[in-house]
């Protein structure tokens, strides 16, 4: 692997054709992508991976595993750090604007007319939660293949996705990466002496400006609040420590935003649970939850400070920790701790697999029988997963007539 020559932290020149297709691409992952951050992942491995090879198989794990030591949205950090491989800071930009869009527009309108909405427990979001445990099984599949192919690391799986869920800590992922990186080091010998390669076009003094600046906010901004005056300064500072201290997903930050906002009297509960039902039914990243309290508490302007705030902090520390993580990679050592860590990624997937998703979707045997089928579809007819998408939320609106 190399990193670029051009310490730049622009994307490469004449890169505007990449960037609108970076926008497009993840617009479309923003607007099929249901089911969560651990489905997100799957539709990402087989949009970015599979069908369009701007990463190997054994890169997107390690910026998976990458995006689980971080705090923030992992999914949202994983397509960032996508864009920022395939067309600089800008790209990275793009491909967060894309997948994120979608389900801000969304929930701001579901904001607009709250009232009026309730589609938390509709059939066709059952199916959507069906089709999404269809993803994620054919990602579990293909992934296995390639990140644990032989006893040892089949092994790590399988001792990670035991530790996950039978220890349900917030940090448990991060001392899971860490125990499988330490194994991998004593236990596991690098096999594979070539490198994949992979460019990151961002240069390390960027990258060193990233990290400072994501230090300077998430310190400054309380003592900010406290001198100035002003909504605008409030939500920033709840928001971006939100978004920077939360570990474990999306779901983790919905109790740290809802001490932030109902205490203080922003935001009513049964407002704040509401949105959180919308939430979970469109598209994209939960943190976009970020965006309809925002326009709740301040309107288009709230809105816009919610977003940023609450989604800056991801994009600073993948942006900041992707090129020294790119020649980190390199390293013999490493490569041998990495081979624990992506058979734990694969263990951690197979859990978030068993539950939420499981427990919470496969409720009897007509689910179970819906996310066979539509495995058999992605698996062996190649289905592309929006039509999958589209077949599942289908099937769940017509169950949902005969049997809600």
């Amino acid at each position: 692997m190399k990193i670029d020559a051009d310490p730049s932290s622009k994307p490469l020149p004449g890169t505007a054709g990449r960037l609108l297709e970076i926008l497009s691409v993840s617009a479309k992952l923003g607007l099929t992508s249901f089911g969560g951050p651990i489905a997100h992942l799957g539709y990402f491995r087989e949009e970015y991976v599979r069908r369009r090879s701007w990463l190997d198989e054994r890169s997107y794990a390690e910026l998976v595993a990458l995006c689980q030591f971080l705090p923030g949205p992992a999914s949202s950090q994983v397509g960032i750090g996508i864009g920022i491989v395939r067309g600089g800071v800008l790209g990275g930009l793009a491909a967060w604007i894309g997948f994120t869009l979608p389900s801000i527009l969304l929930l701001i309108a579901f904001a607009v007319f709250v009232q009026h909405f309730d589609i938390a427990g509709s059939g066709w979001i059952h199916g959507l939660k069906i089709a999404a445990v269809a993803v994620v099984a054919q990602a579990l599949l293909g992934m296995g293949r390639s990140l644990a192919p032989d006893r040892a690391r089949a092994i790590f799986a399988v001792l990670a996705a035991a530790a996950v869920l039978l220890w349900s800590s917030a940090f448990i992922q991060i001392a899971v990466i860490a125990a499988a990186a330490a194994g991998g080091l004593l236990l596991l010998r690098a096999q594979e002496p070539d490198i994949p390669e992979l460019s990151v076009p961002v240069g390390r003094k960027f990258a060193l400006f990233c990290l400072i600046l994501f230090a300077v906010l998430l310190l400054g901004l309380p003592i900010l609040r406290t001198a100035g005056s002003g909504i605008g300064l409030g939500l920033a500072d709840s928001f971006y420590r939100a978004g920077a201290l939360v570990f474990g997903g999306g779901h983790v930050v919905l109790p740290l935003l809802e001490r932030e906002v109902v205490p203080t009297g922003w935001i009513g509960a049964s407002d704040f649970l509401a949105g959180y039902g919308a939430a979970q039914a469109v598209p994209g990243p939960l943190f976009t939850f970020g965006a309809y309290l925002g326009w709740m508490i301040g309107g288009l302007k709230g809105a816009l400070i919610g977003t940023v705030a609450i989604f800056l902090p991801a994009f600073l520390l993948i942006a900041g920790t992707l090129p020294f993580w790119s020649t980190l990679r390199q390293n013999t050592r490493v490569q041998q701790a990495l081979l624990g860590v992506n058979a734990a990624v694969v263990g951690i997937l197979l859990a978030a697999l068993y539950d939420p998703l499981w427990t919470s979707t496969i409720r009897s045997a007509v689910d179970f029988a819906g996310a066979a089928g539509l495995f058999v579809l992605l698996v062996f007819w190649k289905t592309p997963p929006w039509i999958v998408v589209a077949l599942g939320a289908a099937g769940g609106w017509i169950l949902g007539m005969f049997y809600g």
